[in-house]
């Protein structure tokens, strides 16, 4: 499946561009990457991937969110949520995976 380009159209909106925001296909979707740290993903399996702090992470879950699970292991820190079809809500949830997303170090440039 591949992934949601008007979901990538409106992350591409919450997210200014600028130097510290890249986007790199990754995952069967389209990841957006702050300092080369991802934040969110328009996920190519549906709905968002959203980076968070790994201590908040079970806090956060519910119907829509779940914990991101690749390979069959369940990655801490990761998010999966399926439900953005409300402007505030995916804002929301953008916000989440930018904020802790510059909380990192960046990453060097491989190019």
């Amino acid at each position: 499946m591949a992934y949601d380009e008007e979901l990538a159209e409106r992350i591409r909106e919450l997210i200014p561009p600028g130097p510290e925001r890249t986007e790199r296909k990754m995952f069967g979707g389209l990841a957006f990457l702050i300092g080369g740290n991802m934040a969110v993903a328009a996920s190519g399996q549906g709905g968002l991937l959203v980076r968070v702090d790994p201590d908040e992470g079970e806090r956060l879950l519910g119907d829509a969110v779940q914990p991101m699970v690749m390979g069959g292991r369940e990655m801490v820190g990761w998010l999966r949520v399926a439900a953005v079809d409300d402007d505030e809500v995916l804002r929301e949830w953008v916000e989440r995976g930018v904020a802790y997303a510059r909380t990192l170090p960046p990453k060097k440039n491989k190019n």
